[in-house]
């Protein structure tokens, strides 16, 4: 197979997110769209679609990033996860010839190493490790593994319940006993400022979107970034930031809760209704996101997420130096 290899030019976006919705993998975060939201002169794009004959049959977001004196044809920062984009078609001759092509082509642009993220295997249409293997076989290897919690959206949302920890049904129970109320709200501000605090009394850190970028996601993407807030009569008591990935996988990117509200569950209470909503709209995965940082585990973490019915998934990070 000849590859001819060309960077993303900004007349490609239209042709290029359809690629990516029509792809074995593809996710929101891989899209122009997704992307272009980020300043200008935050990244150096230097995403590549990959060419047979004519057609495209892959793309890299990515950006061309200084690691000290390195330079890394890096997954794109301004995501969460993006590796090479390519269709449930793809064979495994052609997933080595993609891979030799790229590392020439890095290589031959003077590139010192080549760093992916792909999406995790719950997001492809269908099962495929020919990527990773042919990566790995041609001298990439993993950077890191970090651990993802997943919900398998696989029972009927009448037994939502059965698959919680008995002491997360409990808390949904009081939730209920106590008026706390669910509903999909637009007050993006209000819970901003308890996700703020709440990541600075905690962790000393500030979310990774400001608001004003939050909001231009979910302008850009009205249907696929969903906020679902608890409430305690008028009081915001907890919030979760839902990302519609893709048609398999819906992703909470932001959790939050007011501590001074805790006693009314308004997590618990939250996520028993966003898997109901999942549920029905036929989304196949809830993804809770990392418990590891740097392959660290969060043990409380872990066990929040696992009392709602979660197991982990690797998010592997894979790199292949290019010089000494």
């Amino acid at each position: 197979m000849s590859l001819d290899i060309i960077r993303f030019s900004p007349e490609d976006e239209a042709a290029w997110d359809d690629f990516v919705w029509s792809a074995n993998n593809g996710t929101l975060f891989q899209t122009r769209k997704f992307l272009g939201y980020h300043p200008p002169d935050r990244f150096t794009d230097h995403s590549l679609s990959f060419y047979s004959g004519g057609k495209r049959i892959a793309a890299l977001p990515a950006v061309d990033f200084k690691d000290g004196d390195k330079r890394i044809l890096i997954s794109h920062r301004g995501a969460s996860y993006g590796g090479l984009v390519v269709p449930d078609t793809l064979g495994i001759s052609d997933s080595f010839e993609l891979v030799r092509a790229l590392i020439d082509y890095a290589r031959n642009q003077g590139f010192d190493a080549i760093d992916l993220t792909p999406p995790p295997q719950v997001y492809l249409n269908r099962p495929s490790n020919y990527i990773d293997f042919a990566l790995v076989q041609n001298g990439f290897t993993y950077r890191k593994r970090e651990i993802s919690s997943v919900i398998p959206l696989d029972f009927h949302p009448d037994h939502i319940l059965y698959t919680f920890s008995e002491s997360s049904r409990r808390a949904v129970r009081r939730a209920r006993k106590l008026g706390t109320v669910v509903r999909e709200s637009e007050d993006y501000a209000q819970f901003y400022a308890i996700l703020k605090n709440n990541l600075r009394l905690r962790h000393n850190v500030s979310p990774t979107h400001t608001l004003e970028e939050l909001l231009r996601v979910k302008q850009i993407f009205p249907e696929r970034v969903k906020l679902f807030a608890a409430w305690h009569e008028d009081v915001m008591v907890a919030g979760v930031v839902m990302f519609i990935c893709n048609p398999r996988v819906v992703l909470a990117f932001y959790i939050s809760h007011n501590d001074e509200y805790q006693q009314y569950r308004g997590v618990n209470a939250l996520f028993h209704d966003i898997i109901d909503w999942a549920l029905r709209e036929g989304h196949a995965f809830l993804d809770f996101g990392i418990f590891t940082v740097n392959e660290d585990p969060n043990w409380g973490l872990a066990h929040f997420k696992e009392s709602f019915g979660a197991q982990g998934v690797f998010r592997d990070s894979l790199r292949i130096k290019l010089t000494d």
